[in-house]
């Protein structure tokens, strides 16, 4: 089992960057696969970056050169640079850790991008 909360979200002006944060807890952090989701009213929940246990990352197209994903496998913790904000990246932004089969989310946080 593992627990994870999200923390960093906000408003913020287009332009303007965020961290955000997800802290694990309850199992072996390291060996999971840490991805960062989105999901925009009436939208459906996508993919925003993702990175495994041994570093490869991926990122959606609509975010590459903008976001930035870390993991610190000694603070059980993975993050999310946001930077040059748009009004389209509002969402609320959900944390997962995945070791197949077994898959978990956080309560996730809010972003919005408004001037």
């Amino acid at each position: 089992q593992v627990q994870l909360v999200e923390s960093g979200g906000g408003l913020v002006q287009p332009g303007g960057s965020l961290r955000l944060s997800c802290a694990a807890s309850g199992s072996i952090f390291s060996i999971y696969t840490m991805g960062w989701y989105r999901q925009a009213p009436g939208k459906q929940r996508e993919l925003v970056a993702l990175i495994t246990s041994g570093g490869k990352i991926n990122y959606a197209d609509s975010v590459k050169g903008r976001f930035t994903i870390s993991r610190d496998n000694a603070k059980n913790t993975v993050y999310l640079q946001m930077n040059s904000l748009k009004p389209e990246d509002t969402a609320v932004y959900y944390c997962n850790a995945d070791w197949q089969p077994l898959s978990y989310w956080g309560q996730g946080t809010q972003v919005t991008v408004s001037s």
